[in-house]
């Protein structure tokens, strides 16, 4: 009865293992069966599993320790057993095994054993021949006997003594377990670190659900909250508008209340008594329908932009007016947005709201970006057409505001700079005038430089300037601090702010170096002209190629960095001339004139005061 049980053991004992050691898909896998034909004998072709059965009788003495087999032959009381016999399957004592087995018969030359309860024998038989395997075939991978070994079934096959597989699979079984003994505390520290990881995993899940439940939350409010305010503000713009329709239709609805009135006034211009005529006349015009407020009920016509005054600087500085025979408005909206060709879709328009003027500033602007700008009036009868788009370049940099540096040895006589020092003029004063009676001979011009108040040493910068068209020869650009002053420093009548390279003499020495950046960049200026370098690759309308005409504003860009400075029309913000500049130094804007001329700096549109003009007693900016 002790075999069924021990079956019984093995088999939930392989369940256990199964199931508490296979991954998921392990388990799905287990779970498949597959027929196995074990031919005619059935189980009985099966070798015993000797080795776990040793295992369970192991672990059965130990549970067991305590219980001493007792002999199977004594009479009460029985004795604790000391011996077993593998022929008697029993357990004997010593005395009953002596009994048992006397000397000179065949019992005596049975082997005896420790005493157990199981009496199978201790080696693998054969199942086939009951004989002891003492081979192994490698091809079917199946203990073999003697018998077996000579059969036909094993022919041609690989067989090995039991010794040698034996060896074998015991080194590989050693090593095998060498690893997994030698790994089992690299697993159980990634074992101990993945779990750490689920409960961090975990706690940082609830940690989130938790937050975007609350984020979720406030969003929800925050929406519920605009919601009720976009629609409050709806409700208060809709009660306005229909206020004012339905003021507009009393109104009309008054005049046509008051059409007989116009009948009998045309009744009363045919009165040719000048009394009753002038008797029937003050009535009428004392009843008089108001068709000045005829207007208010129609909405004002598009703005026309001003071209002329509108420019981008620091800021957009937007001028606009009404058409002549267009309704008053009471105020304005500006609408404008930033115009990207690599964009995919328009941007919105951003817009001002309730100008009270005919101009306005639009600032927080990108650099070197176009903007689009319209404009539309609005009055009792709601807001009329949109003015024409436009277009505004805004500046390559940002804008540098700076002022005239009076401070520094400029001639006085010849230099007038503002009390805003933002414009300077230049006089040729009481020396050109002896020196032009003298017309026979050469007359000397002087050169006259004037700079900022302000030293750049890094980054990109960007100002603009007017220079009079009448001026006779004005030079605009940047120059090093430390060899502007050195000008200062020499007569001016000798040395001028211009950069020559060439040593003055055929050496050739200069062809071996690299030739270094100048220390002045000057655009020269003269007679409504600007003198361009045959360098440039604007094709000039001048038949010598040279010149171009001046525009309203020059605007100048240094870029400290790179080492260049650059040119610019500052209406349409096109370049007119690029060059490279020494920034070893701080370098400062300078300013040359040679003869009469005059410019002033651009002021900033932040800096502008506007002025408020009152027309047809509506107040308006200008």
């Amino acid at each position: 009865m002790a075999l069924p049980t021990l079956g019984g053991r093995l088999r939930t004992y392989q369940v256990v293992t199964q199931t508490r050691w296979m991954r998921p898909e392990a388990k799905r896998a287990s779970k498949r069966q597959r027929d196995v034909d074990l031919g005619e004998r059935g189980l009985g072709s099966l070798f015993r599993n000797l080795t776990l059965e040793r295992v369970v009788e192991r672990y059965r003495q130990t549970i067991n320790i305590s219980a001493a087999i007792m002999c199977q032959f004594c009479k009460p009381p029985q004795l604790e057993a000391t011996k077993g016999c593998t022929e008697c399957k029993s357990s004997f004592c010593n005395e009953c095994f002596k009994l048992y087995h006397p000397w000179g018969t065949q019992k005596a030359q049975h082997e005896p054993t420790p005493p157990t309860l199981t009496f199978r024998p201790k080696g693998l038989m054969c199942p086939e021949h009951k004989e002891e395997v003492t081979h192994y075939c490698k091809t079917c991978q199946r203990l073999v006997c003697q018998l077996c070994r000579v059969r036909r079934t094993h022919t041609s096959h690989k067989i090995t003594p039991v010794l040698s597989a034996y060896q074998a699979l015991r080194e590989k079984l050693t090593k095998s377990l060498a690893y997994i003994l030698s790994s089992q505390d690299t697993v159980q520290t990634q074992i101990a670190e993945l779990e750490e990881t689920v409960k961090h995993t975990e706690v940082n899940g609830s940690q989130a659900k938790e937050e975007v439940s609350q984020l979720i939350q406030g969003l929800c409010a925050m929406l519920e909250e605009k919601r009720a305010t976009l629609l409050q503000a709806i409700e208060e713009c809709q009660q306005e508008r229909l206020a004012s329709l339905h003021g507009q239709i009393q109104e009309h609805q008054a005049m046509l209340e008051n059409s007989g009135m116009v009948g009998y006034a045309q009744e009363v211009l045919k009165e040719t008594d000048h009394p009753c005529f002038v008797q029937a006349a003050k009535q009428l015009h004392n009843s008089q329908i108001p068709l000045d407020s005829c207007w208010l009920c129609v909405p004002p016509e598009a703005p026309v932009i001003d071209t002329q005054r509108t420019y981008a600087y620091d800021q957009i500085f937007l001028c606009w007016r009404l058409p002549q025979h267009s309704p008053p408005a009471w105020h304005y909206t500006v609408e404008y947005r930033k115009t990207d060709a690599k964009a995919k879709g328009l941007k919105l328009w951003q817009r001002r709201e309730e100008v009270r003027g005919t101009s306005a500033l639009v600032e927080y602007l990108d650099t070197d970006s176009v903007y689009v700008l319209r404009v539309k009036g609005c009055n009792k009868a709601g807001f009329g057409e949109y003015s024409e788009d436009i277009y505004l370049h805004t500046p390559p940099a940002p804008v540098l505001n700076f002022f005239l540096d009076n401070r520094w040895g400029f001639n006085r006589d010849r230099l007038a700079i503002s009390k805003d020092q933002r414009a300077v003029r230049s006089v040729p004063g009481i020396p050109m005038l002896f020196a032009a009676e003298r017309l026979m001979t050469s007359c000397h011009l002087s050169i006259d430089l004037v700079i900022g108040d302000v030293a750049i040493t890094q980054g990109k910068s960007y100002w603009a300037c007017c220079v009079d068209p009448s001026s006779y020869l004005v030079k605009v650009g940047v120059g090093l601090e430390s060899k502007l002053q050195e000008w200062f420093q020499v007569p001016q009548d000798v040395v001028s702010p211009r950069y020559d390279p060439d040593s003055g003499h055929d050496s050739g020495a200069e062809d071996t170096t690299v030739e270094a950046p100048p220390p002045y960049a000057f655009l020269t200026i003269g007679m409504g002209k600007i003198l361009l370098s045959h360098g440039s690759a604007l094709t000039s309308r001048d038949p010598n190629g040279c010149t171009v005409p001046l525009p309203p504003r020059i605007g100048i860009c240094l870029d400290y960095e790179q080492g260049k400075v650059s040119f610019y029309d500052a209406v349409s913000f096109r370049e007119l001339w690029e060059c490279g500049v020494d920034c070893s130094g701080p370098v400062c804007p300078a300013f040359c004139f040679i003869g009469g001329g005059a410019l002033h700096l651009q002021e900033l549109v932040a800096n502008k005061q506007e002025r408020k003009v009152t027309i047809g007693g509506f107040a308006k900016l200008d």
